[in-house]
């Protein structure tokens, strides 16, 4: 258990460190994968997929 006793300020710095690392890196990792999804794929002639057309509805005239 001395392991854990004061060392100087370095232990506490990691206590408080290392969960908002753990999370900023979560974050990062699920920002490229939710990125990833959105994006389209790359062709098989190694260029880029062409534009995927519009799902959303279209509003020509002003109601």
């Amino acid at each position: 258990m001395h392991l854990l006793a004061h060392q100087g300020g370095w232990d506490e710095l990691a206590w408080f460190a290392a969960p908002i690392v753990a999370v900023m890196l979560w974050v990062r990792w699920a920002e490229r994968k939710a990125r990833s999804r959105t994006q389209p794929a790359p062709s098989a002639e190694g260029g880029e997929a062409p534009d995927a057309p519009s799902t959303l509805p279209r509003h020509d005239h002003d109601d």
